[in-house]
């Protein structure tokens, strides 16, 4: 079907309904996989997929309905419009924003459609070679994808947008074992839409192997409360994990105890503290122009000069708060209704070198990169994935991984130095009610929090 009958053919199934919001949302995706455990390759190949969905709003209910056959879209919109209908007894609150119609092409470097399916494994059977060389390796593991994505999203109201993107994502991980004792380093990277950053990565695949063995000689930290110096990466996955869900208004809304906490007007940091997130920034993986629901990317402030001054929030959550959409309602694909989500969540940058941060440090702990954790409202738990003593403002012996604890609203108030090398790490997906991994970016410069709770991993 070309693509001026697939359009008329989605605005007439959208037209005549009484509800109060409709959408038909069309999802085609191309991927690539390749997967390695230990020597063995265990996947490759290309898969195609599609599918859509409708959603439709109806005094506060909502109906939704996905497919894999496009068939008479009409009929679909039907059952979510009864749907709907059937459940919705209230008032239904989703906020306005102006009808867009817009063809976005994807953003593209060295573009992963036009590299032979047996060079990407070549590539990878090579970083495979260079990590089992390394004397003391007991295991590794190979994950690569890459994905093209063509949404189309329409709306009763006359929201007509389609818009592609691809998706580059690499992790490798290799483990080294002595009489029980595992270590294990890892390496993640991510594009959108630029091959060329999972090339030329020898030397960092040869290292994060090395790094494994070594692990095996290195000391624990003596627990105890340091002040800590958080690399870019790690201080990124803290904004993300720790304050980044927190300020997810669907959350928000449905929770008395955090809307307590999240009061918009409360200090929850020193005047040095930005934290911001949108999609705008160009050429991130969390980036776009249009959410799933039509709203424009944007740039929303959650922390300015350390008060509290802002949340993210879907078209729903926003009528209900009496608030602005941010453009953060996202779905993983057309199986799930879009929902509250982040999109590149980083700290802006102070005026402090690295060396300013460590240079009044009689003893501390430098933690780096991003191993795994947990968090629970305002306390949460980040495990490093490497780390380093501070000692007389320099960084000294290497240690095992360590694991910070916290209460983040403490933690945030004890940042006392922000630096001024911001950076993205853009190898993760965010995972939320079942939709992961949702492509997302998290950024900072280094950071300095006086006081931490540092303990073994």
């Amino acid at each position: 079907m070309d693509e001026d009958t697939l359009r008329q053919e989605i605005l007439e199934a959208l037209r005549g309904w009484d509800v109060d919001h409709l959408e038909i949302r069309l999802d085609n995706t191309a991927a690539t996989r390749i997967l390695y455990r230990g020597r063995q390759l265990e996947e490759i190949g290309r898969q195609r997929s599609f599918g859509g969905n409708v959603r439709a709003l109806y005094r506060g209910g909502w109906g939704f309905v996905s497919f894999n056959e496009a068939g008479d879209l009409r009929r679909w919109v039907e059952l979510a419009v009864a749907h709907a209908r059937f459940v919705g007894t209230g008032k239904s609150s989703f906020a306005e924003v102006e009808p867009v119609v817009d063809f976005v092409p994807p953003y593209l470097g060295k573009d992963p459609r036009l590299i032979p399916l047996t060079a990407k494994k070549e590539l990878m059977d090579h970083y495979l070679d260079i990590l089992w060389s390394v004397p003391g390796v007991t295991s590794a593991h190979i994950f690569y994808s890459d994905s093209h994505k063509r949404i189309i999203l329409a709306n009763a109201q006359g929201t007509y947008i389609c818009q592609e993107r691809i998706d580059v994502t690499l992790r490798i991980g290799a483990s080294a074992q002595r009489n029980g004792d595992i270590q294990q380093a890892s390496l993640s990277i991510g594009s959108l839409g630029d091959f060329s950053v999972v090339e030329g990565l020898d030397e960092q695949v040869r290292q994060l192997a090395q790094k494994a063995v070594q692990l095996l000689d290195a000391p624990y930290v003596k627990p105890g409360v340091y002040p800590v110096v958080l690399d870019p990466i790690l201080a990124g996955v803290f904004c993300h994990e720790a304050f980044g869900h927190l300020s997810e208004a669907d959350h928000i809304y449905e929770n008395p105890r955090l809307r307590e906490l999240m009061t918009i007007g409360r200090t929850f940091g020193p005047p040095i503290l930005n934290i911001v997130d949108g999609a705008s920034v160009p050429g991130l993986r969390g980036s776009f122009r249009y959410d799933d629901e039509g709203v424009p990317a944007q740039k929303t402030y959650l922390i300015r000069e350390g008060v509290l001054v802002g949340r993210l929030h879907s078209r729903e959550t926003a009528a209900k708060m009496g608030e602005r959409p941010t453009g953060n309602a996202r779905a993983i694909d057309y199986r799930f209704p879009p929902i509250v989500r982040m999109t590149n969540t980083y700290i802006e940058p102070g005026d402090a070198t690295l060396d300013d941060l460590l240079s009044d440090i009689k003893e501390g702990v430098y933690a780096c990169n991003w191993y795994g954790g947990t968090t629970s409202m305002e306390m949460f738990t980040f495990s490093a994935g490497e780390a380093y003593m501070i000692r007389n403002g320099r960084i000294a012996e290497p240690l095992r991984p360590v694991k910070l604890s916290g209460n983040v609203f403490e933690t945030l108030m004890n940042i006392d130095a922000i630096g001024d090398d911001l950076s993205f790490n853009q190898g993760g997906g965010c995972g939320k009610g079942g939709q992961m991994p949702l492509p997302v970016s998290n950024g900072s410069p280094h950071i300095r929090i006086r006081q931490c709770l540092v303990g073994e991993r």
